[in-house]
């Protein structure tokens, strides 16, 4: 039968059953000493066995000493409350053996060890590539976004489907990418949007007389004239005005014409004026995605072209060099990327862009060609040719 106290041979103390280890071959089936000493003894004879082979130990440390709601990080050795370290649940106690700091230095090292850096590891993780492979990619590149051909590659652009690796872009292409969702015809009918070639223009031109609203201008010959506009109105009624030299009715009018819909991608509410940046005429209303893609590709054809070409993969070709390897190719005309500095890319920049331009009006001169003016070649003739 166990009892309720007992003396410790070691320390002398009498203390509560408690504090002693059960033990069958005792009379009263408890320890002979109680757990602090136990643990002190077996501390002692692990560490000389330690120091017999030639081993250093940490310094002893009792666990049941941690207090309450409380615990102790190994790796910093202090005592903290539990909201300091993190959730695991393979543990008994559902806490990190590290503190949140500790844990954090710790699996940073560790990634640093294996892969590099956390980028590498990342890399790894998302991408199956490692930074000096991303490296090697990018000096294929010639290091220049193979979209907009102006900023560093610096981003990693995948396929959201797959999670296959598309390519190295800059921040504001990757991102207008996003903001078109991937769409690559949503990218063509921006691009004809800005040129005015969109179905949403001849709209514009019905209703209106043109295809765009040059609403500061006008706002400019009212001052002129001594005209006051209509000072009674909500905050973006004085937004508009301020902004786009047109009233909030006006911006009702536009968002009309459109159906209420997106000017580019008709799918979404229209919900933002959009302007050309350089004339400040406005051109449209658009939704969020529409409107922030546009300016993440700087409001230019030719980018949203490339950009719905990178997306059909057409854009980067590989073409042969000598001894049987290959480079990359993603400009019209050709050139070689790795020979172009970062700072000299604006004239195949320009090039590329009068291609596509030429591209497309070629696209629209053989959809505007009526069908009768086809020479349609009978069966029996088309046998004889």
């Amino acid at each position: 039968m166990v009892s309720e106290a007992k003396k410790c041979r070691d320390c002398g103390l009498i203390k509560p059953a408690g504090e002693f280890w059960k033990r069958k071959a005792s009379k009263d089936g408890l320890s002979l000493y109680c757990k602090e000493c136990f643990g002190l003894r077996n501390s002692a004879s692990y560490r000389s066995k330690q120091a017999e082979a030639g081993k250093q130990a940490r310094p002893y440390r009792r666990h049941s000493a941690v207090p309450e709601g409380m615990k102790y990080c190994p790796q910093c050795k202090e005592t903290k409350p539990l909201d300091a370290f993190g959730r695991n649940r393979s543990t008994s106690g559902g806490r990190a053996a590290y503190c949140k700091p500790c844990h954090n230095a710790a699996m940073a090292a560790i990634k640093a060890r294996r892969h590099g850096s956390e980028r590498g590891y990342l890399l790894k993780l998302r991408y199956g590539l490692t930074e000096a492979e991303i490296k090697a990619l990018g000096a294929r590149q010639g290091g220049v976004c193979v979209i907009c051909l102006r900023e560093p590659a610096a981003h990693v652009d995948h396929d959201h489907v797959t999670g296959l690796f598309r390519g190295l872009l800059c921040f504001g292409c990757n991102g207008g990418l996003g903001q078109f969702e991937d769409d690559i015809w949503r990218l063509g009918e921006a691009a004809d949007y800005l040129e005015g070639r969109s179905s949403f223009a001849r709209r514009m031109i019905l209703e209106f007389g043109e295809a765009t609203f040059d609403g500061r201008s006008r706002r400019a010959e009212e001052r002129r004239l001594g005209v006051r506009a209509n000072r009674k109105g909500t905050s973006r009624h004085y937004h508009l005005r301020h902004r786009y030299g047109i009233t909030e009715d006006e911006a009702r009018a536009l968002a009309d014409v459109q159906g209420g819909l997106c000017a580019i991608c008709c799918d979404r509410p229209a919900e933002h004026v959009d302007h050309c940046h350089s004339t400040e005429v406005v051109r449209g209303v658009l939704c969020t995605g529409c409107n922030s893609g546009m300016g993440q590709l700087r409001d230019d054809p030719a980018v949203l072209r490339r950009a719905a070409a990178y997306l059909e993969r057409t854009l980067i070709t590989e073409v042969p060099i000598a001894d049987g390897a290959t480079r990359l190719s993603f400009t019209h005309p050709d050139v070689d990327p790795t020979t172009v500095p970062l700072n000299g890319w604006a004239k195949y920049r320009e090039q590329d862009a009068g291609y596509r331009k030429a591209v497309r009006d070629m696209a629209e001169l053989v959809e505007r060609v009526p069908w009768t003016e086809f020479a349609w070649v009978e069966g029996p003739a088309l046998e004889t040719c």
